[in-house]
């Protein structure tokens, strides 16, 4: 996933217009192949505290606010995820604002509200703090959020890397490059890929440094947008976080606890014929043709509703779904063994770890849980459409197109990709993100992504005579 800083003078008061050029800018981040933009401290309104003391309730939103609307929208639009700071409306006993960032996904939908914890100084008589961390999870990557202040605090990311997040978020309004340098050793200090959105401009403490940029866990710098006060007009800094995704190797996976819920596997040829089910794939010479045409029951049901929801003149079509557990440690034994040969220098660990993007491991895996669909789009009439790769390529073979968020894709398999990604996410399946085509619902990485307490599906031997 490629990552956006926002940078941009915005409009003392006005919500409305500073709403629209953002809106703008997710757009055109979602062109440059981002997955996530982030703005600066305050950006609805300006950091102007003055005016939002004397208006705190025309100059305070919730997320729902019509005035965001066009930002919203251009979420759905792009499938680009926002971070978007601004005054939020108290919702507790404390009438005034918060300093919030409202975090919407690809969908357009909230997915959470971060309230700034540590206020400075003549923010206290304005707003109010927050209590919670900042914490969400998009495109299997675990990220922080906190605001400018926040930063002064060194529990801040060290709580955030203690939490498995992989990237820290920073909307600020700093007025010195010298402060803003300090996210480099802040990245350093706590292994995190960290980005800051940074005001440009004149506010309340005086003029705005811009300089939003990104860093790397190493804590050296990969992108800068211009300085302040003045900035060069709206930029966006970028940054490429594909190494932060949480793959099926990740010890966080294996720790989810399964409950299973008994619920059986069923035969999409029959169930659901409509899906277009293909049983002959991956049996790989091992006598289990028809098992991977194989699916839960709840999977295939949302595999259903999601076909629904698809824009007209396409449909899904199932490739693969439920892979025996002997089959899933043959395929990553081999891919091992493939990327060792390789890699010589390479410890069982990376292997184990770089394997993991296109083969999970035998002991979590989703497919022999019967949890796990392979699958693409198609034409009404099963004809092919553009999604960037072959289903099924490997990080090698496709130079690292396979990745759903991969940044060098046509604008029409970005299309594509987005409406596949719209409609099962929607039904409720979470993506597996070094594979486009790889979704799942019930098992560890789902569980794990969607902050489900246990998975629902564990490891499964399909019935003797049920693979026919």
């Amino acid at each position: 996933m490629i990552i956006a800083a926002a940078q941009f003078p915005s409009v003392p008061g006005d919500i409305a217009g500073n709403a629209a050029r953002m809106a703008g800018l997710v757009t055109e981040a979602a062109e440059r192949g981002a997955g996530l933009v982030v703005f600066a401290e305050l950006a609805l309104t300006h950091y102007d505290l003055s005016a939002i003391a004397a208006d705190p309730a025309g100059l305070s939103v919730l997320p729902d606010d019509p005035r965001l609307t066009p930002i919203r929208e251009a979420c759905r639009a792009t499938g680009v995820a926002a971070v978007v700071n601004g005054p939020g409306r108290g919702t507790g006993d404390d009438a005034r604002p918060t300093i919030a960032s409202f975090v919407y996904g690809p969908d357009g939908d909230l997915l959470t509200r971060y309230d700034k914890r540590h206020l400075f100084e003549t923010e206290n008589a304005v707003f109010a703090p927050g209590s919670a961390h900042g914490r969400f999870t998009l495109g299997g990557i675990r990220f922080a959020l906190a605001t400018c202040f926040d930063n002064s605090f060194p529990e801040v990311p060290k709580q955030a890397a203690a939490d498995g997040c992989r990237v820290y978020l920073s909307s600020a309004f700093h007025g010195d490059a010298e402060r803003v340098a300090r996210y480099g050793e802040l990245a350093r200090a706590h292994g995190l890929h960290v980005l800051l959105a940074n005001g440009i401009g004149v506010g309340s403490p005086g003029p705005a440094a811009g300089l939003s940029g990104c860093w790397l866990p190493s804590g050296e710098p990969v992108a800068a947008a211009s300085a302040g006060p003045d900035g060069a007009g709206a930029e966006l800094a970028l940054s490429d976080v594909r190494d932060a995704i949480t793959l099926m190797a990740d010890p966080a996976v294996a720790a989810v606890p399964v409950r299973e819920c008994g619920e059986p596997l069923v035969d999409v040829r029959t169930a659901a014929p409509g899906l277009l089910a293909d049983g002959s794939a991956a049996t790989d010479g091992a006598g289990l043709d028809g098992a991977s045409a194989h699916l839960r029951e709840g999977v295939l049901r949302r595999l259903l509703a999601a076909q629904e929801a698809l824009p007209e003149g396409l449909r899904l079509r199932f490739v693969e779904g439920y892979r025996p557990p002997a089959l899933q440690r043959r395929y990553f034994t081999r891919y091992g063994a493939e990327l060792r040969a390789a890699h010589p220098d390479w410890d069982d660990a990376r292997v184990r770890r770089a394997a993991s993007r296109f083969v999970s491991p035998p002991e979590i895996a989703p497919h022999s849980a019967g949890g796990a669909v392979d699958l693409t789009l198609v034409t009404a009439d099963g004809g092919n459409v553009d999604m960037g790769t072959p289903l099924d390529a490997s990080p090698e073979e496709s130079g690292g197109a396979c990745y759903t968020s991969a940044p060098d894709l046509t604008p029409k398999a970005r299309a594509n990709r987005r409406i596949l990604s719209a409609a099962l996410r929607g039904a409720g399946l979470v993506n597996y993100p070094t594979e486009w085509w790889h979704w799942s619902y019930g098992d560890r990485y789902w569980a794990l992504a969607t902050g489900a307490e246990h998975a629902l599906y564990g490891p499964r031997e399909l019935a003797a005579g049920a693979e026919r």
